[in-house]
């Protein structure tokens, strides 16, 4: 982003040789390189010195300010405007909010109510203070000036952070968001930042609007096409998003590695830390729960096993059921048959042993045992808040879909199966299958750092 050049002179200067460039210029070119330390920063330090970056960039910002100082006593005739939106930028570049800038950029904005750049770094600037209303009045109204890339990213964030006063208005908020960061993206399409706020916007599409497959297939495309932008992978967030979204699509290896890339990127970040050490928690719970029949002791197993009841599957127990007006046809198979993938025109059958708590509460998720005593873990999402099943429960499984989980981290090792089920109102428990006020959206978690 670079602001308008004014040519004139600088009054005030002794003779025209005092000033040998135009303070405006030299200014615009500091704060630049300024940005692009601190963007690049990976380029010329390496991943170990980031615990080093926010004080280096301090560093760096009170260096360029020193500049702004040195041009005191000019007048800068026609270019007010830009030098408070210069030095307003530059004091906008670290994480934290420092209330000058805010003081500077208003000025910028009232000399020149069309200045699009000075609107957005104000919006910015009340933004990272958690002023959502005043942050969304400057990017509207830098929108009324010109349809660019900056405040159209900035109000899709800002419209998914939005208060609301009912669900209704929530999901058209969302959908707002992900119009604004799709046409941001149309812009520029090379701008990684751009990708990745559309890809937490269709992330939050999945849990708010409808949770389609192709949606969080959309949200993962934005985030790898966030990845080829070198500014965008030096941001933390992007890791931290994807995290999120690769948990829910249960690629669990994945997601422990970009919490890790999120940690490596901002050392003194706690929530990356929290978070992977809670999801690699649920992980151990489910190994080991399997590992142990759910710690059923064996004679309370064996009275478990022994009653489940084919009559127990309710209206999959004929070997058929109704969906969409045709009859499908259920083979009931032990849970060890089980192929990766779907398993088209097979039931599964078994008593829950012992449920898994996560701290998100999604998805629900507990341990299902049959005849055979074969273990698998089932992850069931929609669920609504207090529902579920509880031990001893039967429950039946039409057309399950299989994952393997097969791998080490932190020299813990993973190897189980499990089921994951994308709505509740497929299962059958204790022979009836569940109503509709089972099902309920997932709540998202995304995580607002230095947007």
């Amino acid at each position: 982003m670079s602001a308008i050049i004014d040519d004139k002179v600088v009054a005030g200067a002794k003779s025209s040789n005092t000033v040998k460039e135009d303070p405006i210029v030299a200014l615009t070119e500091r704060v630049k390189a300024l940005y692009l330390f601190r963007d690049r920063y990976f380029e010329t330090h390496s991943i170990d010195e980031a615990i080093k970056k926010s004080t280096d960039v301090e560093k760096e910002m009170k260096d360029t300010l020193s500049k702004f100082d040195e041009c005191k006593g000019y007048e800068i005739d026609g270019s007010r405007a830009k030098y408070y939106y210069l030095k307003g930028k530059a004091l906008n570049v670290v994480g934290h909010v420092i209330p000058q800038a805010e003081e500077l950029l208003s000025k910028a904005v009232k000399l020149e109510p069309k200045f699009i750049e000075a609107w957005n770094e104000l919006g910015e600037y009340y933004w990272k203070n958690d002023d959502i209303k005043q942050a969304k009045n400057c990017f509207v109204g830098a929108l009324q000036h010109d349809r660019n890339k900056a405040s159209l990213r900035n109000l899709s964030m800002v419209f998914r952070q939005e208060p609301t006063s009912s669900d209704e208005e929530r999901i058209k908020n969302i959908q707002q968001g992900v119009e604004y960061a799709k046409e941001a993206v149309s812009l520029d399409t090379t701008d990684g930042y751009s990708w990745a706020v559309l890809g937490t916007a269709y992330l939050s599409s999945f849990f708010t609007v409808a949770q389609s497959p192709s949606m969080l297939r959309l949200c993962m495309s934005a985030y790898m096409q966030a990845e080829k932008d070198i500014i965008a992978r030096s941001n933390p967030d992007l890791f931290y998003n994807k995290a999120i979204a690769l948990k829910y699509q249960e690629e669990y290896n994945l997601a422990l590695q970009s919490f890790e890339s999120a940690m490596a990127l901002d050392p003194l970040w706690e929530t990356p830390r929290s978070k992977r050490d809670e999801l690699l928690k649920y992980l151990k719970d489910i190994q080991n729960s399997i590992n142990n029949n759910g710690y059923v002791k064996p004679k309370r197993l064996y009275q478990l096993i022994r009653g489940l009841d084919v009559k127990h599957l309710g209206p999959y127990k004929d070997g058929a059921y109704t969906y969409g007006g045709k009859s499908v046809k259920l083979d009931l198979i032990p849970l060890r048959e089980l192929a990766i993938g779907l398993n088209t025109e097979k039931v599964v059958f078994g008593k829950v042993v012992c449920w898994i708590q996560d701290s998100d509460c999604v998805p629900f998720a507990f341990c299902l045992v049959d005849e055979q005593k074969t273990c698998i873990v089932v992850t069931v999402y929609n669920l609504a808040k207090g529902r579920g099943v509880t031990v001893g429960d039967s429950v039946g499984i039409p057309e399950p879909f299989v994952t393997h989980q097969k791998f080490s981290y932190m020299n813990n090792d993973f190897d189980y199966k499990s089921i994951r089920v994308e709505t509740p109102i497929v299962l059958v428990v204790n022979g009836r299958k569940l109503g509709r006020e089972q099902q309920a959206s997932a709540n998202l978690h995304t995580f607002k750092k230095t947007d």
